[in-house]
């Protein structure tokens, strides 16, 4: 009779304990966030998950859908780490007695300012034949589903393409005799033009590299603006402009550009760290273009995501409208439990370890500003377009426990930095919960 009151009193412990839990982050929950001012006109969901015991001690309309930003780079960022392997395949080649074939997997490291090894460039840099470049693995648009089409000209939108060179961007700079671009080959397509105010800007041209000038001042800092990459002539040009040889397009002698040997550029998970910590757009989007290049054979973000979403992510909760590797689309709607349920599968496929290695920390990549105070106890993805804010990813209580979370936020009126205070002092609370 003892044992079992014993048992009893054990039991109704757990139960008190567990209700203090949930009622304390829930409290947290609506002090900070829900009841909060600054998120009265926004649209919120919060999941809060313990692996340990597989409870979840906040939901929030965390089954509705959101716009996520950039927390979409987690779906790739699982994708990448599932499919990619231990290193990039920097491009598919195979080689005759007088001709290298070489066949572009949307790799987008070459030549990148990223990357001081560079294999891919050794390699074609060496080649002492003609080169013929296939690029019929490509079978999307430069620009991805739902972005805003007046971004084209800021550096955060550059271009998608079967081959990226130079990240895709040309670089402009101070010199000695005015402004510089890099790539050179850039340089015969600007032209200048005066200001009112002598301020400087440059523009590009929507569907052509002719770059615009105005103003006279030196540049603040320097200004990176995607190239039109539409077709394969800028790509063969920039190839031919840097390694000084012939390069020939897919339509040459096609039939014979059987790609047979992978000539492999970077660690993967050394682009996944920039990735994240940066919130690189164009680094996701040609992740998700390369494991749809490995797993389908063809790049296509509608392919791709039709195939993880049927096999990978068949078992979210809600499933997802997935539209781009990076979240740069307004079309994007998950629900916070989805990433709960991603982020503890990437835990529980990849760990712990790895994961701290890709996704950024108090302190540093975009959670530069937060949670600076006691670094390494949070590790998670930032989100924020218009009216949008988002956080998801791991925390460790001070009592070592491990939470996996996700705070969507859409249609807030007030500014992003007002939201990730309130979700700032959440976080920070959860982490004193137990």
């Amino acid at each position: 009779m003892i044992k079992i009151l014993r048992l009893q009193l054990v039991f109704l412990s757990l139960i008190f304990f567990s209700c203090s839990i949930s009622y304390k982050i829930n409290r947290s929950a609506k002090k900070d966030i829900i009841q909060n001012k600054d998120f009265k006109s926004a649209h919120t969901g919060i999941c809060i998950y313990e692996p340990e015991t597989g409870k979840y001690w906040c939901n929030y309309q965390s089954d509705k859908y959101f716009v996520p930003a950039s927390n979409t780079k987690l779906f790739t960022c699982y994708a990448a780490m599932r499919y990619l392997g231990d290193s990039i395949v920097g491009i598919k080649y195979h080689e005759t007695q007088d001709t290298l074939y070489v066949t572009a997997t949307g790799d987008p490291t070459f030549l990148g300012a990223d990357f001081n090894n560079q294999p891919v460039y050794n390699f074609l840099k060496n080649v002492n034949k003609p080169i013929v470049l296939n690029t019929s693995l490509w079978h999307e648009e430069r620009w991805g589903d739902g972005w805003a089409w007046n971004d084209y000209n800021d550096d955060y939108a550059a271009e998608r393409s079967a081959m990226p060179i130079y990240e895709n961007l040309a670089v402009f700079s101070n010199g000695l005799a005015g402004i510089h671009v890099s790539p050179s080959y850039f340089s015969n397509k600007i032209t200048y033009q005066k200001s009112a105010n002598n301020y400087t800007s440059i523009h590009r041209d929507i569907s052509s590299n002719n770059f615009m000038i105005k103003g006279t001042d030196p540049l603040k800092r320097d200004i990176e603006v995607p190239f039109y990459t539409a077709g394969d002539f800028t790509l063969t040009s920039l190839l031919e402009d840097t390694l000084h040889k012939r390069i020939y397009g897919s339509s040459f002698l096609y039939s014979e550009a059987t790609a047979s040997k992978n000539l492999y550029s970077q660690p993967t998970d050394s682009l996944l760290k920039i990735t994240m910590h940066r919130s690189d757009n164009f680094f996701a989007e040609q992740s998700l273009l390369m494991v749809s290049a490995k797993v389908l054979g063809i790049m296509s973000d509608e392919k791709i995501i039709d195939t993880l979403l049927k096999t990978d992510y068949k078992t979210l909760p809600q499933k997802p409208n997935w539209v781009d590797g990076s979240g740069l689309s307004h079309y994007n709607l998950f629900s916070p439990k989805d990433f709960v349920m991603l982020l503890n599968e990437m835990k529980n496929n990849f760990g712990m370890d790895r994961v701290k290695q890709i996704l950024p920390t108090g302190g540093t990549g975009t959670l530069s500003s937060y949670y600076k105070a006691d670094k390494g106890y949070i590790f998670a993805k930032t989100g924020s377009l218009s009216g949008v804010v988002a956080l998801s990813g791991f925390l460790y209580t001070k009592k070592s426990k491990l939470l996996v979370f996700s705070v969507l936020v859409n249609n807030h009126h007030t500014s992003a930095t007002t939201v990730r205070q309130g979700i700032d002092k959440f976080i920070e609370e959860l982490r004193n919960t137990n």
